[in-house]
């Protein structure tokens, strides 16, 4: 096969000229070529070249600190962006609202998808997937201002059904993150907490003609490499560049290197600290009397990392296999500049395929964050104003996964509660509400899941709420909360409700000590 060269980022960065397509991989904080991604950006900042790129990627690129795709956020350096993820690129996010570049948000899953397609030659990537939400063309098409106004999504009916086609896109350069590369330049990903789709980043590159350069910690001779560990090829690689500053090759970016996120061992858990009585562990309480054994579950950041907490606290943690939409399977999912591995994972899939079990309704029970829902059981978690946060993997995990609850406290910006007497007192009242009219944004269709007769639940500390055919419906209140006063009147349309009104939540919701689930 021969040898690759082993080149320098700013040889590197050298590749991309004025108005290519490039793409780079990456998860939040983890697997991103920062060593290439500073020379690119430096290059530019210096010159004024490479100018008017188009950048595309398929999860969230950074960590709200200049890292990621925040490199690229220098105006006249883009005049597009395809992502799937903009909350950790803050910089990214301020271009796109003053519409300085063209500006696409997407399922983060459909565009981890399409990279086969792409290298596939085919047209593009065929899905329902965002259906009804704001990817599909007839709402907004994935656009983001008003200077993006071509459509790069677009209904089909294929054999008398109705989809979306994501339409192929064709790169010059595609920028990876590996471990090892012998001198072939097969490349494998051992010490990273998850292979994305690292491998049909390299196909899809290799067969548009453009060039792949794959980022590692070292070069070894041939025939070290375990032939199955290798997950990009030689014959897919152009050159290797060897990283020489570590932090910008660290596993997740600001963290030391962890074994157990790759696979390399698995630590003892140990006994783990429980949370207090609050807000956010009623919810999670509510939302884990959901649980049935051998549930294969998906829990979003934030609240829904309580239903974890509590399963475990009342040992029923083994009623479910936690899954992560960048790739592991088991284990204890992590958060923050880790999001994206799992400690202690039993396998760790390449993103595509673990969407394409996502999105084929293999996910039992997806508990999500809840920003705002509207009458129709819609669900925003992707735009506010002027803050463009991007839906990731929300509308390929909420749309597909045969049980969805979005687990949220009722408003936001100030509350506090406590619990007396197996009641829910409200001390401070949010300044936001959640439950309004209507969405700023569809990230998630309740039209479109009527339609397909998911079942959906919306939780919250003081009210449980349900998703019928016929509107949102008031299931469950807390015990302590008036129904008119603290829930009804804070929202922004009239809840319906079954005959009777709503049944209480259940009191060991609220007591002291295990709930008693196992």
């Amino acid at each position: 096969m021969g040898k690759k060269p082993v080149i320098t980022a700013a040889e590197a960065a050298m590749l991309v000229q004025d108005g290519m397509t490039f793409t780079t991989s990456g998860f939040v904080a983890s697997a991103m070529p920062e060593a290439i991604n500073k020379a690119l950006e430096k290059r530019f900042v210096e010159t004024g070249s490479p100018k008017n790129l188009t950048l595309y990627y398929a999860a969230a690129q950074g960590n709200r600190d200049g890292s990621g795709a925040d490199h690229f956020a220098h105006e006249g350096m883009l005049k597009r962006v395809i992502g799937g993820h903009y909350n950790m690129v803050p910089e990214l996010g301020k271009m796109i609202i003053a519409d300085k570049l063209e500006a696409y948000n997407l399922p983060q899953g459909t565009l981890s998808q399409l990279y086969r397609d792409i290298a596939g030659h085919r047209l593009g990537t065929l899905t329902h997937v965002g259906l009804n939400t704001f990817a599909d063309p007839r709402i907004e098409g994935g656009k983001l201002n008003s200077v993006t106004t071509e459509d790069i999504v677009e209904v089909v009916e294929v054999l008398g059904q109705e989809k979306l086609l994501y339409k192929a896109q064709s790169f010059d350069v595609g920028f990876i993150r590996g471990t090892y590369a012998d001198e072939n330049g097969n490349v494998t990903l051992e010490h990273e907490c998850c292979t994305l789709e690292s491998t049909s980043i390299a196909q899809a590159v290799k067969n548009c003609g453009g060039k792949v350069v794959v980022q590692v910690e070292k070069v070894v001779q041939v025939g070290d490499l375990d032939p199955k560990l290798v997950k990009i090829p030689g014959i897919y690689v152009d050159a290797i560049v060897v990283c020489e500053d570590k932090a910008d090759h660290a596993q997740c970016v600001g963290c030391e290197y962890d074994g157990s996120m790759s696979g390399d061992y698995h630590i003892p858990l140990g006994s783990l600290e429980y949370p207090p009585m609050s807000a956010k562990k009623i919810i999670g309480r509510r939302a884990a009397m959901d649980l049935q054994p051998d549930q294969v579950v998906n829990l979003g950041i934030g609240i829904p990392e309580y239903i974890s907490m509590v399963a475990n606290e009342e040992g029923i943690g083994d009623y479910m296999t936690l899954t992560v939409e960048s790739g592991p399977i088991g284990g204890v999912p992590q958060g923050g500049p880790k999001f994206g591995g799992s400690v202690n994972a039993e396998a760790i899939m390449d993103q595509p395929y673990q969407f394409d079990f996502y999105d084929g309704g293999g996910l039992d029970l997806a508990f999500l964050g809840l920003a705002q829902a509207d009458k129709d059981g819609n669900i925003n978690v992707s735009k506010f104003g002027p803050r463009i946060a991007g839906c990731g993997g929300f509308v390929n995990i909420t749309q597909n996964a045969k049980k969805v609850a979005f687990c949220g406290t009722f408003t936001a910006g100030g509350l506090k509660t406590k619990v007396e007497d197996g009641k829910l007192i409200i001390t401070q009242e949010g300044k936001e509400r959640k439950f309004i009219e209507t969405v700023e944004q569809i990230t998630f269709s309740g039209v479109y899941a009527n339609k397909t007769g998911q079942s959906v639940k919306y939780i919250t500390e003081r009210a449980v709420f349900e998703l019928r055919n016929d509107g949102v419906y008031l299931i469950e209140v807390a015990p302590g909360i008036d129904v008119q006063t603290q829930v009804i009147d804070l929202m922004g349309f009239a809840p319906k409700t079954d005959a009777g009104g709503p049944k209480l939540m259940d009191a060991c919701i609220f007591a002291d000590g295990l709930m008693g689930l196992k």
